[in-house]
């Protein structure tokens, strides 16, 4: 794991107002909780965390370097982003140790190609893990090269790092590979579905009339 240090500030004032000038000043209210310690109240810089969770994905492991208090490695839990203007609004911080392990959701990546004439979907974009939190992967890939029409992978289809132990149900499905329809049969599809359509507007002025 890279080092991945963050400046964080200590803040003692609270509520709507209080969080509207920490972001106007160019920062992120946050909480950092965990292992029974009482929750302390940060302020991040919004342009620097931003730009490592984009660089090192959302389960980033932060050394925050907290001012006028002790180093702490924090796991990104959770982060609020306003929903129309799209600006972080919150971080909820985990306070993690090295060598401990932590439960993260993975992204899955599919890579290779499936056989000719198949149609690929990809029913789950992440999987759970437990994993020891300085060693979470960015994401985890699946190789579905050559695979045959009917063929399904599920979470334990995908190979896991060293210590890592898969948290999602073995019925999850990640990726369905299915015979992909001819040209005939989505043309006939789409005639299909026009009929209806056009049958649905003749009940309509029939019982009008």
């Amino acid at each position: 794991m890279s080092d991945l240090r963050l400046a964080a500030e200590q803040r003692h004032e609270f509520g709507k107002g209080a969080a509207r000038r920490i972001r106007r000043a160019g920062k992120i209210p946050a909480v950092l909780y965990g292992h029974g310690s009482d929750p302390k109240h940060l302020s991040l810089p919004t342009v620097e965390f931003a730009r490592l969770v984009r660089e090192n994905g959302r389960n980033a492991v932060l050394t925050l370097e907290v001012t006028g208090d002790k180093n702490e490695l924090a796991l990104c839990k959770e982060i609020t982003t306003h929903p129309t203007k799209n600006y972080i609004e919150h971080v909820d911080l985990l306070l993690v140790k090295r060598g401990e392990k932590v439960t993260v959701n993975v992204p899955v990546v599919v890579t290779g190609d499936a056989a000719p004439g198949t149609l690929v979907a990809q029913d789950a974009n992440e999987i759970q893990l437990e994993v020891e939190a300085t060693h979470i992967p960015e994401q985890l890939e699946l190789s579905i090269q050559g695979a045959e029409a009917g063929t399904q992978f599920h979470a334990p289809d995908v190979t896991l790092p060293r210590g890592a132990t898969l948290q999602s149900g073995e019925d999850v499905l990640v990726v369905n590979v299915s015979e992909a329809p001819t040209e005939a049969e989505m043309e006939s599809e789409i005639d299909t579905s026009g009929a209806g359509v056009v049958e649905e507007a003749s009940e309509e002025q029939i019982s009008n009339e």
